[in-house]
């Protein structure tokens, strides 16, 4: 039985200002750095602590002790914190029943709870008007503060809303909407009547959206009439009135107002914030098992079809709560700022679900790193006294091409901790984001996770007093994740200053459960490759002192500006084309965005005097099918591509072309033909000729 877990063990992780079950109320949680450091500008810097603060069972436990404990003995590491951490309305029994090989993940079984429970009502009991939000709108010095007690009655009333047209326990709920406390809402309700939430970023295009509709069997859609960024406004009701034309499971469209614009409304559609004025802000929570789906997230795969990832209620709670609180140092009273949208993982579980569960206060950003200028960031953190400021490598090296007085001229002491989430963040851009950003003084924690672990599971942070942080490495393994680094006959690696593929050994409280209609494609993807092991899709080097750093990614999906993108998504829109028998896009680097598609293109003969046309055509294409972001940088037009004699793309040489490395192809005695290289590579000699003239 869950209650026969000991209480005091690990009161350290259990947060403050909570009401539990049991009433009691636990002593503050530990902290493992400063709140923000002195050092010098140097390549590394250290971590500066009090012991913890422990109960006197856990007197002198150390972080190691208790990593310790999380691998060897996760039944009472989790337990104790489950139990004792999260409102429940029915204890669990039993704290896990997991299988990899299988891909059967169930934690804190017979537990029942509610997410938004959590999330409000227990900070509202204890404190109703501290702020919950802070929308940063797109023009500064606009921002408005939401308290837990408005976003409760919000998110109640937006809940009576949605069971009044129908919505029930267990049916999804597709959310198109820009960052917004109405989209936080939104999400909330469909938490507290047991409905599943499908965030769709808001910058997707109609057939991209349409495609998550039908593949998630969406009954309702949740959007705005417009967003609003970067100075510009865009319509949002207009792609989803294309979108739900290919949908007939919608039976509903909610349409929230975001600006005074007026759009004309068809049998679908229901103007939300009417309708929400009428309901009670009064709204009883529906029980959840712990196991019962919370939302849905599509992220893309190497197969073309992206897959609606699963995660359910407490374990991914529990994990991105305690992920929240120690990989940051939040502590209670911080501003927490997370620039992500919550169309990702990223505000998933950082602007949402991990800091409104730990009662802090997070800031929704609407608008660019660029608007009005370059400094917006920075005024930002100066206006709304940021504590921990969490943005991606992409918006990093974007800026650091500017003055540093864009930043210089803020006030930025408010920072304790700055962290980067998204993709690897190179030495530059971390040196600058440290020394300039952070002057040198906080801990800057690159974080390494995916939207299938649920929440950060390597970054430097939570560590022992006194140790290192390393530039550009997430180094250290989150409470309860064990990484293993295995070759390519499957043999783990040992020992130090090795390579392989990056895998988590035993199962974690944060994990997806299965991908939405599709279990076997789960097992496939994660659990097949290397049997008994989680694996992630990503290359690590594990150093000589034991730290892990992430050397990217295995498959065919790109990282760009953060955002995984499978290259088979794109061949797949680029394939529709009538003059396009046939493509293969790879990935390159590129110095703001991290990566970038490079697509090599087949045409029909009856084409090949109207590639350009061709080419503006497949642009559009893209745009259109997936999201403007997706659009490949280059488009290289070729007789063939090359093969293996099983048929298979060698995108192995593509790559190497696309970055003008052709000294050393490696093997090419699978090709069908070799002659094929010394065409492509004539293509691509012409096309940056080509490039150079223009």
């Amino acid at each position: 039985m869950a209650g026969r877990v000991s209480t005091s063990l690990l009161t350290s992780l259990v947060r403050e200002n909570i009401v539990f079950r049991n009433k009691k109320c636990l002593r503050k949680s530990v902290v493992f750095i400063s709140r923000c450091h002195a050092s010098s500008q140097s390549s590394s810097s250290s971590i500066s602590a009090a012991q913890p603060d422990l109960s006197s069972h856990l007197a002198g436990k150390t972080y190691a002790d208790l990593y310790e404990l999380s691998v060897k003995d996760p039944e009472t590491f989790w337990g104790s914190i489950g139990k004792e951490r999260l409102a429940w309305t029915k204890p669990f029994y039993q704290v896990k029943d997991c299988d990899l090989s299988s891909g059967k993940i169930n934690w804190f079984l017979g537990g029942q709870l509610n997410v938004s429970v959590n999330c409000l009502d227990v900070h509202v009991a204890k404190d109703p008007d501290r702020v919950a939000l802070i929308w940063e709108k797109d023009e500064p010095g606009t921002e408005e503060r939401i308290t837990y007690r408005e976003l409760l009655e919000m998110t109640c009333r937006l809940a009576n809303t949605l069971k009044s047209h129908g919505v029930q326990r267990g049916e999804r709920v597709a959310i198109y909407m820009p960052v917004s406390p109405m989209a936080v809402a939104a999400m909330l309700a469909c938490a507290r009547i047991g409905a599943v939430h499908t965030v769709v970023f808001a910058g997707f295009s109609s057939e991209a959206l349409a495609g998550r509709i039908q593949d998630a069997q969406c009954k309702f859609v949740i959007t705005s009439n417009q967003g609003v960024r970067g100075g510009r406004h865009f319509d949002l009701k207009s792609t989803v009135d294309k979108a739900v034309k290919s949908c007939p499971s919608v039976r509903h469209v909610f349409v929230a107002k975001r600006t005074n614009n007026s759009l004309p409304m068809g049998k679908l559609d229901i103007p939300l914030d009417e309708v929400m004025a009428r309901q009670s802000p009064v709204c009883a929570p529906e029980p959840m098992d712990s196991e019962e789906m919370l939302f849905m997230l599509y992220t893309s795969g190497s197969t073309g079809k992206p897959k609606g990832i699963v995660h359910t209620q407490a374990g991914y709670l529990l994990y991105a709560s305690l992920t929240h609180q120690y990989v940051f140092d939040y502590t209670p009273g911080d501003v927490f700022g997370c620039v992500a949208d919550i169309g990702w993982i990223t505000g998933h579980s950082y602007v949402v679900y991990g800091p409104l569960c730990n009662g802090a206060t997070s800031v929704l950003f609407e608008s660019t790193p660029v608007y009005p200028n370059p400094g917006r960031y920075w005024e930002t953190v100066q206006r709304l006294r940021i504590n921990q400021f969490y943005g991606a490598p992409t918006a990093i090296r974007l800026l650091l091409k500017y003055e540093d007085n864009w930043v210089k001229k803020y006030d930025r002491s408010s920072l304790k901790t700055l962290a980067s989430v998204g993709e690897p963040i190179n030495h530059e851009a971390w040196e600058w984001f440290h020394n300039v950003v952070g002057d040198g003084r906080c801990p800057l924690v690159d974080t390494w996770w995916q939207t299938e672990t649920g929440g950060v599971c390597i970054a430097p942070l939570p560590a022992e007093p006194g140790a290192e942080i390393r530039p550009a490495m997430a180094m250290r393994p989150f409470f309860g994740i064990q990484p293993a680094l295995l070759g390519e006959k499957g043999q783990i690696i040992t020992g130090n200053d090795v390579n392989g593929a990056l895998c988590i050994s035993q199962p974690w409280p944060g994990m997806a459960r299965t991908i939405f209609g599709d279990h076997q494609r789960f097992v496939d993807a994660y659990f097949k490759p290397f049997p008994g092991q989680y694996f992630t899709g990503d290359g690590a080097h594990r150093t000589k002192d034991g730290y892990y750093q992430i050397t990217g990614r295995m498959d065919d999906v790109i990282n760009i500006s953060g955002h995984r993108l499978g290259t088979a998504e794109i061949e797949d829109a680029l394939d529709e084309h009538p003059d396009v028998p046939e493509t293969a896009v790879i990935g390159i680097p590129h110095e703001i965005k991290g990566e970038v598609p490079f697509a090599f293109v087949v045409l029909k003969e009856s084409a090949t005097e109207n590639q350009q046309a061709v080419v503006g055509e497949l642009r559009l294409l893209v745009a259109t099918k997936i999201a403007k972001y997706a659009v490949p940088d280059h488009f290289l037009v070729v007789k063939r591509l090359p093969k293996t004699r099983s048929g298979k793309i060698m995108r192995r040489i593509l790559r190497k072309v696309a970055m003008h490395d052709i000294s050393n192809l490696g093997d090419v005695s699978t090709l069908d033909d070799p002659s094929v290289i010394s065409e492509i590579v004539e293509a691509q000699k012409h096309y940056k000729n080509h490039a150079t003239k223009k």
